[in-house]
């Protein structure tokens, strides 16, 4: 079970229990529903940011939009508790929506980080945090990791080995 203290059912429900804010608070968000090396580093290093990383998690419905609907393979709040077991993560939020920019239009973070697979045109509330002097950091990827990757070698028996 996640901790309801910070496991968030929409941006409102964070915002009352954080009215107020004490240093950077750094966003990021995605599916995270095979979390591997490659999303535990990506964390670690957006927490290293700021002072307070909120990671905007895709509902169910939201993953099997943009995934398919042999998606996720895990549910929302399986998500939300392995992504809080993480020391680098302070909060969860969910989002319903195909994209973030409603949460981060709420949320306003100080900064905002994607991968290193986007450019800075493709990330989704980009001008929402440069309006107001907040930053954009796009984080390499740690080779060999991939969600994509894990899937498909499940499916076809390889396992992870090659």
């Amino acid at each position: 079970m996640t901790s309801p203290a910070r496991y968030f059912p929409d941006a409102q429900a964070f915002l009352r229990a954080h009215p107020t804010r004490n240093g950077k608070l750094c966003f990021t968000n995605g599916c995270f529903d095979l979390i591997h090396p490659g999303h535990v580093q990506y964390l670690e290093d957006a927490r290293a940011l700021g002072d307070f990383l909120v990671v905007g998690l895709n509902s169910d419905a939201s993953v099997a939009r943009l995934k398919g609907p042999s998606r996720p393979l895990q549910d929302e709040a399986a998500r939300a508790r392995v992504l809080l077991g993480l020391r680098s993560v302070d909060a969860v939020v969910r989002f319903e929506e195909d994209t973030p920019l409603e949460l981060i239009t709420a949320l306003q973070p100080d900064i905002l980080t994607k991968g290193g697979d986007y450019t800075p045109e493709t990330v989704v509330g980009r001008e929402v945090v440069e309006a107001r002097g907040g930053r954009l950091v796009l984080i390499p990827f740690l080779p060999g990791h991939s969600s994509s990757t894990i899937v498909e070698r499940i499916k076809s028996g390889r396992g992870v080995l090659a």
